[in-house]
Formats: C-alpha cells, sequence, structure tokens
C-alpha cells in the first residue's frame, strides 16, 4: 500500500472510512505472509555486478573542500624532512624534544603561521590542526596548547593590551606556553579550583598561591620542559573592608611568567615537576606547577570579562559570577571543536589502514578456488563497512560544527553562542568515545599483524584515548547537552524560541510523540527504508520519547529525592538522551551533505554511506523501536537484511571510498596499508 493511499477525510466518517480503519488494524494484528527475497537480495551473484561507479576525484574534492592546498604544503613538509618524522621507537625525552623540532620547523622553516586563524579563519586553523596531527597525533595537541589553549586565551579572555605584547611572540614560538586549568583535585568541575590570585592594592599586583596540594595544577601541557608563560584559572581575591575581609570574584585567567626568559629557569616561587611517562602522547610534556607567593602586575588579568581598577575596585560588564564563568568557558569551546574535528582525522587514518590490509589480505575460499579478500567475509564487513559510513557521517558533522564556530565568532550572537556550547560538547563526546572504541576494532580486524607497532594501530589508540577526557570528560559533556535538551523542552511549553540545532523538538513534541501508525510501522520495500524522511524521522521519533519520558522521570523523582538525587537516578537514561540527539544531527547533516553534493557520482557513492549509517544505527536499537511498535517485526527483518546488503555494496566501493580521504602512504605509514608491495615493505622493516 502506498503512503499517498493513506490520505482520508477525518471531518466526515463514512462507511468506507470505518471500513479502511478497520483493515489497517487488521493489518496490524495479522501477520503478514512471508518476505520473498528479491533478487536483488541475492548478495553472492548480484551486487559485484551492480558495483557503483565513483569518480574518486570528485568525491575527495568535495570532502576535503577549499582548505586542501594548506594541508598538502604541510604533508609535503615533512615528507621533505625525514629528520622530524616520529619513529616507531623513541624514548619520552627524545619524543618531547623532537615534538618541539617538528613545531619550530613547521612555523620557522615550513612558513605555516596559524595564529591569526584562531578568530580570523578558524575553519582553516582546523584543518591546519587535523593536518598537524595526522604526522603526530603528539605534535597536534602541543600544536594546540600553544596556539588554541594559551594562544586563543589570550585572543579571547583578553584586551587589545595582551593580544599588542603577546600576539608576535605567540605566533612564532618566541613564547611557548601553557594553559593552566586543571587541578590535583578538580577536572570537570571548575568552578571549585581553588588557586587563589589575591589583589595587592599597594604595589599593584596580583599574588598567585596554591593553598593545598589539591589546587597543584595537574597535567598541564608545555609545562614540564618548554614552556615560560601559563595561562593559570584562579579565584580573584579583593581585600574589603567589612568583617569578612576578602571578597572572592569567582574564576578569573591570569598571564603568568614560569620560566626565565633568557635562561629558562623556574621563576621564584614557582615549582614545576613532570607528570612522566603517559599511557600516550609522550611527545607532550605534561607537567605539574605549584605557585608560592607569585606576584604579577595587575595587567596580566586577562580582563576582557571582568577587570580590576587601581584602587581595588571590581568592574564588569556581566552582573553575576555564574554569568562570568558562562562567558569565560564559552570563549574556550573553540578546544573542543579542535578535538572533534581532529578525532575524525585520526579515524580517518585507522579506517584507511584496516580497509586497505582486509582489501589486501586473503583467506580461505571456496574449495579449489583462489583465496578471498578478507572483506568478502560479512563478518569483516560488519565491522568496518559502518565504521566507514560513520567516519563519512562525522566528517560532515563535524564541518557543519566548524561552520557554525565561524559564524559565532563573527557575529557574537547570543544564541548561537548556546547552540554551539551544546553541539560542541555533545560531538566531541559520541565522536571520540567511538573513535576510541573504533580503533581497537580496527587493531583485531587486522589480526596479528594489526598487532605490530609499525601498523600505528597501538600508537593511535594510547594517543587519542585521552580525547574522552580532556577538553570535558565525555559523560560531563553529555549531561551538558541532556540539560541543554531539557532547558529547550521547557521553553517550547512556555512559549520561548528554540535554538537552531533543535528545531526539530518544535514538530516532534506534536507529530512525534502520537501513537505509531500500524501500516507505516510495518512498511519494509527498500524505496521505504532508504527514504531519508523516514531515517531522519526514526532518529527523532526517539529522541523525542527519551526526551518526554526523562522530564517526566525528573519531575517525579525531585519531588522525593530533590533536583541532585533525581538527576542522578535518571543520568544514565540522560546520557542516552544526549547520545540520541548527537546521532539525529549527525543524521541530518549527512543528508544534507548527499543532498549538496554537485557530482552525481559522489552523490550516489554518498547516499549509499548515509543510508548504511542510518539503517545501522536504527538497527542497534531496534529494541526501542520495537518496544513502542514503531516498527514491526517484519519491519525490523527488512532492516536488518538491507543493512548487511549495504556493508556489501559498500564494500564493493571500500578502496575508492578511502581514496576519496586521500591521504598519502607517508602520512599513513602502515606497511600493511601501502596500495602496492605491502608484504614487501612489511618484510623489509623486519630485516628481510
Amino acid at each position: 500500500m502506498e503512503p499517498s493511499q493513506m490520505v482520508e477525510d477525518e471531518s466526515q466518517p463514512s462507511i468506507a472510512t470505518v471500513t479502511r480503519r478497520i483493515q489497517r488494524l487488521s493489518l496490524h494484528l495479522i501477520p503478514l505472509p512471508p518476505l520473498q527475497c528479491s533478487p536483488h537480495l541475492d548478495m553472492l551473484t548480484c551486487a559485484k555486478a551492480n558495483k557503483q561507479e565513483v569518480d574518486v576525484a570528485s568525491l575527495s574534492s568535495y570532502m576535503r573542500g577549499k582548505h586542501r592546498e594548506i594541508q598538502e604544503k604541510i604533508f609535503d613538509f615533512f615528507n621533505s624532512r625525514p629528520d622530524l618524522q616520529t619513529p616507531t621507537e623513541i624514548s619520552m625525552k627524545e619524543h618531547r624534544e623532537l615534538c618541539l623540532r617538528q613545531l619550530l620547523g613547521l612555523v620557522r622553516e615550513g612558513k605555516i603561521k596559524p595564529f591569526r586563524y584562531v578568530v580570523e579563519d578558524p575553519a582553516k586553523y582546523f584543518a591546519i590542526s587535523e593536518a598537524v596531527g595526522s604526522i603526530d597525533i603528539s605534535l597536534g595537541i602541543k600544536f594546540g596548547v600553544q596556539y588554541s589553549l594559551w594562544g586563543g586565551s589570550v585572543l579571547n579572555l583578553g584586551t587589545k593590551k595582551h593580544r599588542d605584547k603577546y600576539f608576535d611572540g605567540i605566533d612564532n614560538l618566541d613564547y611557548l606556553g601553557c594553559f593552566a586549568m586543571t587541578e590535583l583535585h578538580h577536572g570537570s568541575n571548575v568552578q571549585g579550583l581553588q588557586t587563589v590570585a589575591t589583589f595587592d592594592p599597594i604595589t599593584d599586583e596580583f599574588i598567585i598561591d596554591t593553598p593545598n596540594d589539591g589546587a597543584i595544577k595537574w597535567w598541564i601541557g608545555n609545562a614540564a620542559v618548554h614552556g615560560k608563560f601559563a595561562t593559570v584559572f584562579a579565584r580573584l581575591v579583593l581585600p574589603t573592608h567589612d568583617s569578612k575581609g576578602v571578597s572572592d570574584m569567582g574564576v578569573h585567567a591570569f598571564i603568568v611568567p614560569i620560566r626565565d626568559l633568557k635562561t629558562h629557569q623556574p621563576l621564584p616561587g614557582i615549582e614545576i615537576n613532570d607528570c612522566g611517562h603517559k599511557i600516550g602522547l609522550n611527545g607532550v610534556d605534561n607537567g605539574a606547577l605549584r605557585f608560592r607567593s607569585v606576584r604579577i602586575p595587575r595587567d596580566n588579568l586577562l580582563n576582557r570579562f571582568g577587570d580590576v581598577t587601581r584602587d581595588g575596585k571590581y568592574t564588569s560588564s556581566l552582573p553575576t559570577i555564574n554569568k562570568r564563568f558562562a562567558a569565560t568557558l564559552g570563549e574556550l569551546v573553540g578546544g573542543r571543536v579542535g578535538l572533534a574535528h581532529s578525532s575524525v582525522g585520526i579515524l580517518k587514518i585507522a579506517v584507511t589502514i584496516a580497509v586497505r590490509y582486509s582489501l589486501l589480505r586473503q583467506q580461505f575460499g571456496p574449495p579449489k578456488q583462489p583465496e578471498v579478500s578478507i572483506l568478502d567475509y560479512q563478518s569483516q564487513q560488519h565491522k568496518l563497512m559502518p565504521m566507514l559510513a560513520s567516519t563519512y557521517a562525522f566528517h560532515f558533522a563535524t564541518q557543519y560544527l566548524v561552520e557554525k564556530y565561524s559564524e559565532m565568532k563573527k557575529t557574537h550572537d547570543e544564541q548561537l553562542v548556546g547552540d554551539v556550547h551544546a553541539l560542541s560538547a555533545g560531538l566531541k563526546s559520541y565522536v571520540t568515545s567511538f573513535t576510541a572504541k573504533s580503533l581497537s576494532t580496527c587493531r583485531e580486524a587486522c589480526g596479528g599483524h594489526g598487532y605490530a607497532a609499525v601498523n600505528r594501530f597501538g600508537t593511535l589508540r594510547n594517543d587519542h584515548d585521552i580525547f574522552q577526557t580532556f577538553e570535558g570528560d565525555n559523560t560531563v559533556l553529555l549531561q551538558q547537552v541532556a540539560a541543554d535538551l531539557l532547558k529547550q523542552y521547557k521553553d517550547k511549553f512556555q512559549g520561548g524560541a528554540l535554538s537552531v540545532t533543535w528545531n526539530y523538538l518544535r514538530e516532534s513534541m506534536n507529530t512525534y510523540l502520537s501513537q505509531p501508525n500500524p501500516v507505516t510501522a510495518r512498511w519494509e520495500s527498500e524505496d521505504h527504508l532508504r527514504d531519508p524522511k523516514f531515517q531522519l524521522d526514526a532518529f527523532r521519533y526517539r529522541t523525542s520519547r527519551l526526551l518526554q519520558s526523562v522530564a517526566a522521570r525528573l519531575q517525579k523523582h525531585t519531588k522525593t529525592l530533590g533536583s541532585f538525587g533525581a538527576w542522578n537516578r535518571c543520568l544514565n537514561h540522560l546520557l542516552t538522551l544526549a547520545e540520541s540527539h548527537i546521532e539525529s544531527v549527525i543524521l541530518a547533516k549527512f543528508i544534507e551533505a548527499v543532498q549538496n553534493c554537485p557530482d552525481a557520482s559522489s552523490q550516489a557513492a554518498l547516499k549509499l554511506l548515509c543510508d548504511l549509517y542510518a539503517l545501522d544505527r536504527i538497527w542497534k536499537d531496534i529494541g526501542t523501536y520495537r518496544n513502542v511498535d514503531y516498527v514491526a517485526p517484519n519491519k525490523a527483518k527488512a532492516i536488518n537484511k538491507l543493512t548487511q546488503y549495504l556493508s556489501f555494496q559498500v564494500r564493493n566501493i571500500a578502496g575508492e571510498f578511502i581514496d576519496a580521504f586521500d591521504l598519502p602512504p607517508y602520512i599513513l605509514r602502515a606497511p600493511i596499508a601501502m596500495q602496492s608491495e605491502a608484504y614487501s615493505q612489511y618484510t623489509q622493516l623486519v630485516g628481510f
């Protein structure tokens, strides 16, 4: 039955109308005859014959966009400098020094000057950052600490006097710096930081103090060896003439010199220790900082959102501590945007290595016939093809995030700031968690050879693992997304406007939460299942159900447990809601990217990946849809079959899909990922 036949006049029900309704309900109660496999689902005989043609050059051009040239300039520079390439075996001390030489070489010899792009052209900055991280993830993080965190704090939290004084030194690496926020006792809870900056009106200085061991600044990148300055986050304390004696104005940022510019020795009152060997990222010199009555000029307060006058009066355009804190953290979301973007870059490398090897490697086969590629096995396709589809999905979603972030930096629109804050939190959390799991899956998919350090999975996995924690713990970030969704839900019923990313909630509370249609719940044709409207409706229906149900649960439990207890009682539900919403955003952006693709063959190929991404996600959460009868048993079975078929179709052009990432062999640096003579390169490395 076609959707057009479902339309009826509800205003004057006739006997025919009532009869049709009864027939519809009977469809829901009486099983349909078994689905006969159509010829196109005979995967072993027909799929390869129907192999899609892909114009790799056009697809790659669409994917990489306008910043391809600057990325290739970076790749070419490191390819021309073998002495700056990271070897498989290297000590922590050597790796740190190599990382510094890589960064200095890129900026001073390669003439890549990214600092101005942090504010002027964030999309270009993130493209540079992705390319740098492809060389060595430690280099990518050191690069980010220097320009996005230390440099970004000066640009975004300071004023003209700070930019005039520090810009050139940060840009040319004379002023290597740190971002000293995290403490031994406080990471995610930034408002709980204990480092103190007390104003001394007599000398016109701030006195920076570490009041206890819990307030030691910890895990500070660039601090252990190379850093000369630090942006230190501390509680701004002003002397008062009342009974309290002091007034705590909340957490602010201060520029604190930590080493002598000539001797490179720690300055008086500053104790620096090394955090030591880590699971990964050992090219980054993480250190711990303790301050003992360190005096800095009043001008070293980064005073965009709050300032102190010569006579000790506090001034701010923002009325409360919470608003100033939110504005401060809002200016630092670029770090999250960068991590989400870089995580996709790492996933591209891993998927490329795994797929190339799976196409090359042959094991077993039909009797008396040649062995087959391991990517011909359904189990290998199940591991890697949805992952490949997700990689493309994340590429377009993070590209959208970068665009929104760039727009936010230009307009400073308040609604857009909130939207980017929640979207960056959700995508950073979701993408980095997915990449972390995928790196292990890729290693396993490559068997014993995946375990060789030279094939990079171990290093990629260990270096990337911390992406789930820094710039915001992933579990904490998902709670921010859930909190924002609940606020939007509440505002919707109070007649407020919805921010850009959450617009679909306006419809979902009305349309998606009605009872599922028993007829559409049984539709199983390929055209229907591959219809973007069905896919996006399914994703948004799930999010809307989760949002409505968790709102009701919170309201119920708050009466007995209080707001904190109720939130904790519903926490897993809230995390599932946040992930569901982010998946809806990712799919929506993937669908848009398919529709906007100008090349017909690339568009058809992307549509194949998009359908696989959507149906694989629906199938993985099929229990949710079955529980509310959104999907009938026959439809669930059809979704599973079609997902397997789409995986097989993607397998046939998997080589073209990874070629479109356009990662040269000297960037991949994994022998098993070479397109020719992979085994001979591998054996030569061992010594044969």
